[in-house]
């Protein structure tokens, strides 16, 4: 099965440069890879200049083209005729040396589905504790394995705001749990949404669905409003096999003010592509958990060194929730 690499990146070649050295390694190689680069600066193309990566293709985009998702469109129209598949990945990861190989056969091993995701494996320690295993308010519990819960999830659980459906799902007020909640049990997962830096899809989807633009720049949640399009025509899986490492570079992330806004504007975006029209209750339940997670989000003014983010960010998701009822996204 025939596949292509597409690689948006922006102002990272240091961590491009590692993520392509760890894609040489793979014992199943794309047959293209695409750089798509926004940066304003030429050292990611003098990086490439540098180091010689087999079937790769260049493409410095102008100002028009640039931002997480248009890149993604940009790349998407000129993938080969001839690839099946096309993988996205962040900048910023680092591949274990099997990863395609797994991504690429569960195409093989379910031809429903229409998306396949890999799986981070250094953000969460995870526990293998068995099946009857009892949970404590401060732990996550699924399929035999344990992880600690942050308070955000404490606190939900005890107002009873926790998300009733499985990772990798939204329910109809949102705020779900992500496929990061997913244990490494080495099983391949149904889900209705990915993480769009280490997913992949089937080419024919592209002829139906785009990246959405509205999604300017850094793009956050462009992953769920995508892939809970996509599950609502067919399936999605994850692979837990299919392992890499995510080091959240922080170059060309924006301000802390910024990303609270993006936090909860973005946040009500998807959560009404999935539920255009949420029941009263639904509501009440998104924009609770909204103004709870903005409230622990102002106790890290207090809790940790990082005051001068802390408090900007919680201004940002303020403002971003006060714009809800004059300026919805559209």
């Amino acid at each position: 099965m025939k596949f292509s690499l597409i690689i948006c990146t922006y102002k990272r070649p240091k961590a491009l440069l590692t993520l392509l050295q760890s894609v040489k390694k793979q014992t199943l190689y794309p047959n293209e890879i695409l750089i798509v680069d926004g940066s304003p600066d030429d050292f990611t193309e003098e990086m490439l200049a540098q180091n010689h990566f087999l079937n790769l293709v260049y493409y410095k985009v102008e100002e028009k083209d640039r931002g997480l998702t248009k890149q993604r469109n940009y790349g998407i129209v000129r993938v080969s005729e001839a690839s099946e598949v096309v993988c996205f990945l962040d900048d910023d990861t680092v591949l274990a040396p099997n990863y395609f190989e797994e991504i690429i056969k569960i195409y093989t091993i379910h031809p429903e589905a229409l998306g396949v995701g890999g799986y981070i494996t250094n953000e969460v320690s995870w526990q293998y504790v068995g099946v009857d295993y009892v949970p404590k308010i401060n732990e996550f519990y699924f399929d035999g394995y344990k992880r600690s819960d942050g308070s955000r999830f404490v606190w939900r659980k005890k107002l009873a705001l926790d998300s009733n459906v499985p990772p990798g799902y939204s329910s109809e007020f949102s705020h779900g749990r992500s496929v990061g909640f997913l244990p490494p049990s080495g099983k391949v997962y149904p889900v209705e949404q990915l993480m769009g830096g280490v997913a992949s899809f089937r080419k024919n989807v592209f002829e139906r669905f785009q990246f959405s633009t509205y999604f300017e720049g850094y793009g956050l949640y462009e992953d769920a409003d995508f892939t809970l399009r996509v599950s609502k025509v067919g399936k999605l899986f994850l692979n837990t096999s299919a392992q890499l490492e995510h080091h959240h570079d922080a170059a060309g992330r924006p301000n802390q003010y910024v990303y609270g806004k993006m936090v909860v504007r973005n946040g009500w975006y998807v959560w009404r592509v999935k539920n255009p029209k949420p029941s009263f209750k639904a509501k009440l339940k998104w924009h609770a958990i909204t103004l709870l997670l903005t409230a622990i989000r102002a106790t890290n003014v207090i809790t940790t060194t990082k005051r001068k983010e802390a408090f900007t960010e919680t201004m940002g998701r303020v403002v971003g929730w006060f714009s809800l009822f004059w300026n919805r996204p559209r």
